[in-house]
């Protein structure tokens, strides 16, 4: 017979695997949907996208103010308790914060568009604010009603509620894109029909979350709707509760805020330092070739950042029970996956960057920055793991203050490089950002966990295998270009063939150097042995 906490964990295991796969999905949604907004829009609409996008995500962030965070904990410590009444007053007063900063957020992005314009420096970008300012209005509501059933361990309504969102969001940029670039709109009022899709899917997310509020709402009883209503218009409490939840929710704001902050560097300084060397619908066309190399590393730190939660309980539990020796080998192991993938990722796309931006975008246009650009990739994967690992124990405050000393360094390095080298400026400025974000995290964990990894582990052995990788996708290259005509069709071909061909060699590599052993892929949690006993039908590994 099951225990009842065997069910709980059956639960919360499954309402974790829910969250992560709709993580997944609107992370790939959202990743992805930038090439069609570029090929039907252009580098210039692409450009004024980027640019309004992280100022956006900022607001977005500021709006729910960790609120959905700590609507799941006050709700889950009175579902046990069994007081709806109290659950009620939970949701209440976060969403009457909520409303107000989403009000606000609106408002300031709506009235304060001509003045954030030229604070950014191009005057494009007016549309574009306005267009998203609509979502602030109900993706806060959203946020706290997903936080409510999330303490109550139901995760589907934010599971569903987030796809649905993110599906909205695309198709209605995709359909404002090709409607808008058929009629030859401005690019800046192209770019607003792409960023109204936010407010669309906001509002769709919104619905889908109401309906499952209206179907939780049938389920209460009579007597729990007489207590909700007698606990309603305790204001003393209703403040006491604020103050409550205020002291947990502005640390998580706070730690939320600088992961979209080295965005906003590019947002607030590459348009006014570009400008100086052209007009300003030139400047948003040099922004958007900068920010074609953007999402194929965002795909790899959500690949980075998906996996790494799964060290996160782990991690946790060890620590609860004083197993140093575990937490050592737990984060040996995560450090040397990230590693090996971030490096490889990070080549990949280097040596594939012409025929990669060919095949997305049409033209080799800025291939020499997405070069670059593809060296954030590795650093990006060790700041997500790291970040993981330091959550799961306990050390949560330092990766956000790390990732605050990284956009510093980035400001900084913009104004010395982009007026000199332009948006290659602003590429190597991203390297040396987010390797100075991955360096701190590093040293942290490396301290906190006693671990000293050897040279030859966490260097040359890796070396090689990046080595053996770049020399059979290079040969696939020259042999590609010299026999296949050139084109849109030979740059997907050579893109597709390169990345297969560049994993089976490096992962062939790792597992002959024996990098990585079976015991080691054995602990990877929960997809360990699934992949171990994978790699022994393939005869790849004994």
């Amino acid at each position: 017979m099951k225990s009842s906490n065997d069910g709980v964990s059956s639960g919360l295991l499954k309402g974790a695997a829910v969250l992560s796969v709709a993580a997944i999905i609107t992370k790939l949604l959202g990743t992805l949907q930038k090439i069609p907004l570029q090929n039907i829009g252009g580098d210039g609409v692409f450009g004024i996208y980027n640019t309004v996008y992280p100022f956006y995500t900022i607001l977005i962030t500021l709006a729910t103010a960790g609120f959905p965070t700590v609507v799941s904990k006050f709700v889950a410590e009175r579902h046990v308790l069994g007081g709806e009444a109290e659950k009620r007053e939970v949701l209440r007063v976060a969403t009457g914060v909520m409303a107000l900063l989403g009000i606000a957020g609106s408002m300031t992005m709506y009235f304060g568009a001509p003045f954030i314009s030229r604070l950014i420096g191009s005057s494009h970008l007016v549309l574009a604010l306005r267009s998203a300012a609509p979502a602030l209005l109900f993706i806060p509501l959203s946020a706290s009603l997903r936080g409510y059933f999330q303490g109550l361990q139901d995760m589907m309504p934010t599971a569903v509620s987030q796809v649905i969102e993110q599906a909205v969001r695309v198709t209605v940029m995709i359909v404002l894109l090709l409607y808008l670039s058929g009629i030859d709109a401005p690019e800046s009022l192209v770019a607003g029909g792409a960023l109204a899709g936010s407010a669309a899917g906001g509002a769709a997310g919104l619905i889908v979350v109401l309906l499952y509020w209206r179907k939780y709402n049938k389920k209460t009883s009579k007597r729990e709707y007489r207590a909700v209503a007698n606990q309603t218009g305790n204001h003393t409490k209703g403040l006491s509760l604020l103050r409550e939840m205020l002291y947990y929710a502005i640390p998580v704001c706070l730690a939320a805020l600088a992961v979209p902050l080295i965005s906003l560097v590019d947002t607030f300084t590459l348009p006014r330092l570009l400008t100086e060397s052209s007009d300003e619908l030139g400047t948003m066309i040099e922004v958007g070739v900068y920010n074609r190399g953007i999402p194929l590393v965002q795909l790899v730190t959500m690949l980075a950042s998906s996996l790494s939660v799964l060290f996160i309980p782990v991690l946790a539990e060890m620590n609860l029970r004083g197993d140093r020796e575990g937490i050592r080998k737990q984060s040996g192991l995560a450090l040397k996956w990230f590693w090996l993938i971030g490096l490889a990722s990070s080549t990949g796309l280097a040596i594939l960057a012409e025929p990669i931006n060919i095949m997305l975008y049409e033209d080799g246009t800025g291939t020499n920055t997405m070069i670059w650009i593809a060296w954030t990739a590795a650093p990006s994967a060790l700041v997500a793991v790291t970040a993981a690992l330091l959550q799961g124990l306990g050390v949560v405050r330092a990766p956000a203050l790390n990732l605050l000393a990284a956009a510093a360094i980035k400001t900084a390095l913009n104004v010395l490089l982009v007026p000199q080298l332009g948006i290659t400026g602003a590429a190597i400025a991203g390297i040396a950002a987010y390797t100075a974000a991955a360096a701190l995290n590093l040293a942290l964990l490396l301290r906190q966990v006693q671990l000293r990894p050897r040279l030859v582990d966490a260097v040359l052995r890796p070396l090689a295998a990046v080595l053996a990788m770049s020399a059979a996708v290079l040969l696939l290259r020259l042999g590609a270009d010299a026999v296949l005509p050139h084109g849109r069709l030979l740059a997907a071909l050579e893109s597709l063939l390169g990345v297969l061909l560049g994993a089976a060699v490096f992962a062939a590599a790792v597992l002959r150097t024996r990098l990585l052993s079976a015991a080691e892929l054995a602990a990877l949690p929960r997809i360990g042995p699934k992949l171990l006993k994978a790699l022994r039908r393939m005869h790849l590994l004994r």
